[in-house]
């Protein structure tokens, strides 16, 4: 059975002082009978405050990206060894605008990947379309080559300290969401993809997210999807009794 597992994306938000409030506000609302994992992903400065807030708690601290260099001069990056010193366990690698915005390679990417295993570090890997993408019927071509570029040279081994998360990029911040029936359809995509890559265990036993305006309002519907194991949350994670809810979702039968 896959425990699910509920992540924020907190992004370039927050002070140290307003980040530890919010980390606070969300362990003091966790029903103490959780059975499901909760993670804050966090900003490079935020990850001390955070990591303080929770150190009492099941909650476990993410960053947000780092460099696949161990140390040297590399100016302005994080490595995977700073980060497990912060008291990190997990890094998300790949998300869309990491992709987008910072022009980040699927051979990047893998490198990140194998970096933060040799480190210790669990990773959140995030694949997805965008719109033209989809509207050209690319969907399943782009998840394909994320997958096996981004994650060639693995073992089954490694495989189990992955999470994977489905990112629709045209449902990342635009209010837009993809339907649980798309979201799911993507989700057996995956499914099968790393089935054919790693092997029918390895596929039942990996948690693949959803992300991609994931809120109080739509996450019921979602989580009742048999492919979807949790979300990654982006700005509904920024208000505390907002992603409370999303935490404590309580699956229904999409009509």
């Amino acid at each position: 059975m896959r425990k699910p597992m509920i992540a924020g994306n907190w992004k370039m938000h927050l002070n140290r002082a307003d980040a530890a409030k919010l980390a606070a506000s969300i362990k003091n609302g966790l029903d103490p009978q959780l059975k499901h994992e909760v993670l804050l992903a966090v900003s490079f400065t935020n990850l001390e405050s955070v990591r303080k807030e929770i150190s009492s708690s099941p909650i476990l601290l993410s960053a947000q990206n780092m460099c696949w260099e161990e140390k040297g001069a590399f100016t302005g990056e994080v490595s995977p060894v700073q980060l497990k010193d912060a008291g990190c366990d997990y890094v998300i690698i790949g998300h869309s605008e990491r992709r987008k915005i910072f022009m980040e390679t699927d051979e990047m990417l893998n490198k990140k990947v194998k970096a933060a295993f040799k480190f210790s570090l669990k990773v959140i890997f995030c694949i997805g379309e965008t719109l033209e993408e989809r509207e050209n019927q690319k969907t399943y071509r782009v998840l394909q080559t994320q997958l096996n570029e981004g994650l060639k040279g693995l073992s089954e081994q490694d495989l189990t300290n992955l999470v994977i998360a489905y990112e629709p990029v045209w449902a990342i911040g635009t209010g837009k969401t993809a339907t649980p029936e798309q979201a799911q359809d993507a989700h057996i995509f995956v499914r099968k993809e790393i089935e054919r890559m790693f092997g029918a265990g390895t596929a039942a036993a990996m948690r693949i997210l959803y992300g991609g305006s994931v809120k109080a309002e739509n996450i019921d519907e979602l989580m009742a999807q048999p492919d979807i194991d949790g979300a990654l949350v982006g700005g509904e994670s920024l208000k505390a009794d907002k992603f409370l809810r999303v935490i404590h979702y309580q699956p229904v039968l999409s009509k």
